[in-house]
């Protein structure tokens, strides 16, 4: 693991005690993970956990048509795969990699013996999943009640957040499916936000110029779900 890059620039392997992060570490396996990249199925079994660091993880709700909406999205602040420590080993939603990157990848057995002893992991894994909850629930509100240009704005402030970077290498198309509206649509709304010089689309490529003019574009559903993770997920939690 010496030759591979920090596993603790994830917020959550990063916020643990000495202790439980050495009994955790020899069981952690760097992962690179490409755009595109099914995490995990829906209804399948999950054998893993995955903590991203500068991948971008979508969790997507696929209907029996094929049609998708993103629910979530995980990157170097959180994990992916909390079934696995829920009790229920599935889900009904999909993970894909809307952001290409690496990663740390963690095996049931392990999450498992170490989330059992109740001790710091747990705690830091379920407030970690209260907050994700929260973002769930505020993007259901945002999809039925907010503008499109509203979640386009949402949706990109919460990618920057969990990148080192204001560049996103995403077509309009993934767009569409993961905020589960047509693609014209998209491309209004990213034309709306160009023409304002918020932002500069060209060839898959978003760069955006202005964050506090997007900040001021977006509805009240990205600031409550940054207060929740800050409230749940401080730089230096007690655990």
């Amino acid at each position: 693991m010496a030759m591979n890059p920090d596993p603790r620039k994830n917020h959550l392997l990063a916020v643990l005690p000495e202790p439980e992060w050495q009994r955790l570490r020899p069981h952690l396996d760097f992962v690179e993970m490409p755009l595109g990249q099914v995490i995990y199925e829906s209804g399948g079994t999950l054998r893993h956990v995955y903590f991203p660091v500068t991948a971008i993880v979508s969790l997507l709700y696929v209907m029996e048509n094929g049609a998708s909406a993103e629910i979530a999205v995980v990157g170097n602040e959180g994990v992916v795969g909390i079934s696995l420590f829920m009790g229920g080993d599935s889900t009904p939603s999909r993970g894909v990699v809307q952001s290409a990157g690496y990663g740390y990848r963690l095996g049931a057995h392990a999450l498992k013996a170490e989330f059992n002893l109740g001790g710091p992991v747990m705690h830091v894994f379920l407030r970690y999943t209260q907050a994700l909850i929260t973002q769930m629930a505020q993007t259901a509100v945002c999809n039925r009640h907010h503008s499109l240009e509203r979640q386009l704005c949402r949706w990109l402030l919460l990618s920057l957040d969990r990148l080192n970077s204001n560049e996103l290498v995403m077509t309009q198309e993934l767009i569409a499916n993961m905020l589960g509206v047509r693609r014209e649509g998209v491309t209004e709304a990213a034309l709306k936000l160009q023409k304002m010089g918020l932002i500069s689309y060209a060839r898959g490529r978003i760069q955006v110029l202005d964050r506090a003019g997007l900040e001021e574009r977006t509805c009240e559903c990205y600031a409550v779900v940054k207060k929740e993770y800050d409230r749940l997920l401080p730089n230096r939690m007690a655990v």
